[in-house]
């Protein structure tokens, strides 16, 4: 025993003294190469944020001097008939000047629709509910103000609002300017930057709030930024900034450097995927690295067999624990799937049974109440019938996500496919009426979506919910009870005319 490992350590030894020397030169002028091709790099991605903030910066800087002009005209002339048709035509010619803009628009106090730049104005739209129409009718402020991004009502674009406020001859609130960009401009010119197969660019406002982004992808514009890695970067380094962050998006790690616009709260990030940053470098690495193993291979030819040994028993133990790692994995997704429904990604109808049973009784020990609300989409059948069961599936996956994204913010709460286009939300210590708040807040922000329905009464994708709770150290009665209220309830709102919220104890809550 003494012998064998005095000729290990012999060897060992031999091996390291030999190629110490070797490995220390490589490895310092390696790391010194790799740290030059990240400083070059980092001076890139520098440069195209600059021309990035720059280009965001003209573009917003051009149609918010079409809305100074918009405001002051108004504010002058008024809103006639004639002084209208001048702003029209006025309208029309800036946006054909200006390939940035989708749109020029002027609202009154009320949020109608006073002039646009369109040659058939649309008729009946109100945009009061939109966020800068709001931030206007509550700020004094004359400045521009940058929205966050919205989708055109009129053809569904997705679009960067740059509003001003206008004022009536007393000063109060007289009604919105607003200037809508394409946010394809914005992707047209990322698209045309050349960042790597891995790159990622991105336009973002300084609340948070994701503009675009390239890889783009609609899921992404208007997302919340604030929990990422880029965020945090951005506060905490200033307005101009370079660093190292994993992707919150995609998980690669990527070089960023970002900056914020000079007359605008936003700022712009270009990142660099690391990987493709050190490809030449690990290249190189590799063939001095190849030379340095040669020569050690060589020396310790000697030991080769122990060392094999060695390598064998630990590629056995690495192959052992692939195994349990690969068996552990496979029981984590056959449970994820047991528990699971595989098209909206909700909990299946047998983990809602579960947790029902189990929270019916903690309500129960702890004499709380349990709220239950049962949730049908309307005229679900014809939706299929006139678009297809793939455009139904995604219609139930987008609803899937919307009641998610509302019904889940406590540990306890569970959003449930209950069967077919049923879908069920427990709450657990819950009234009737918060439940009933939160099913309203469902159904409108469904309706709100405005997934295009046909057959629907209104045209629009819309719920109707049926919301009972109880008590069941009162009632004594079993679990089913509670289904069974709130599918009359849910009853009662499809034949009270549907898109509406009912209660077993308070008739229907409006659509």
């Amino acid at each position: 025993m003494f012998r064998r490992r005095s000729i290990t350590f012999r060897t060992t030894a031999f091996v390291a003294v030999v190629c110490l020397a070797l490995v220390a030169l490589d490895g310092l002028n390696s790391w010194h190469s790799r740290t030059v091709q990240l400083q070059q790099m980092s001076v890139a991605t520098s440069n195209l944020a600059r021309a990035m903030a720059q280009q965001a910066d003209d573009t917003i800087k051009q149609a918010d001097t079409a809305l100074v002009g918009m405001v002051e005209r108004i504010e002058h002339d008024g809103t006639g008939p004639e002084a209208i048709e001048r702003l029209r035509k006025v309208f029309a010619m800036r946006v054909a000047e200006l390939p940035q803009l989708d749109g020029l628009h002027i609202y009154d106090k009320d949020g109608n629709w006073v002039a646009n730049s369109r040659q058939v104005a649309p008729q009946n739209l109100n945009n009061a509910d939109r966020e800068y129409f709001l931030f206007h009718r509550e700020h004094e402020e004359r400045g521009p103000h940058v929205g966050v991004p919205v989708r055109s009502r009129v053809n569904g674009k997705l679009l960067i609002p740059v509003s001003r406020r206008i004022n009536r001859a007393d000063g109060s609130f007289g009604g919105v300017a607003l200037a809508t960009i394409d946010i394809s401009f914005f992707t047209k010119f990322y698209d045309s930057l050349d960042i790597g197969q891995a790159g990622a660019v991105a336009l973002i406002l300084e609340n948070g709030t994701m503009m675009t982004r390239r890889p783009y992808s609609t899921d992404m514009v208007g997302r919340s930024m604030l929990d990422t890695g880029l965020f945090r970067a951005y506060v905490a380094q200033g307005p101009v900034g370079t660093a190292e962050i994993l992707s919150a998006q995609d998980g690669i790690t990527r070089l960023n450097s970002f900056r914020r616009l000079t007359n605008y709260p936003l700022f712009v990030a270009a990142a660099l995927s690391k990987d493709e940053i050190l490809a030449a470098w690990w290249r190189e690495t590799l063939w001095h690295t190849g030379g340095v193993i040669l020569l050690a291979l060589i020396v310790g030819f000697v030991g080769w067999r122990l060392v094999k040994q060695m390598e064998l028993r630990s590629k056995t133990e690495a192959e052992l624990r692939r195994a349990r790692d690969a068996l552990e994995t496979l029981n984590k997704t056959l449970n994820t799937l047991a528990m699971e429904d595989g098209l909206t990604g909700l909990a299946n109808r047998r983990q809602f049974d579960v947790t029902l049973d189990n929270e019916f009784s903690r309500a129960m020990r702890d004499a709380s109440t349990l709220a239950l609300i049962l949730i049908d989409v309307d005229c679900f059948k014809q939706f299929n019938d006139i678009y297809g069961h793939t455009a139904g599936d995604e219609c139930l996956q987008t609803i899937g996500r919307t009641i998610s994204g509302l019904a889940s913010r406590r540990p306890g709460d569970l959003a449930a496919r209950y069967g077919g286009e049923e879908l069920a939300v427990l709450l657990p210590n819950t009234d009737v009426a918060g439940a009933a708040v939160l099913a309203e807040r469902i159904r409108s922000a469904v309706r709100d979506l405005a997934i295009v329905h046909a057959g629907a009464p209104d045209g629009f994708v819309t719920l109707s919910a049926g919301v009972d709770a109880l008590s069941p150290s009162v009632t004594h009665g079993p679990p089913k009870e509670l289904i069974q209220s709130a599918d009359k309830a849910l009853y009662a709102a499809k034949m009270g005319g549907r898109n509406r919220v009912c209660t077993a104890e308070i008739r229907p809550t409006t659509a």
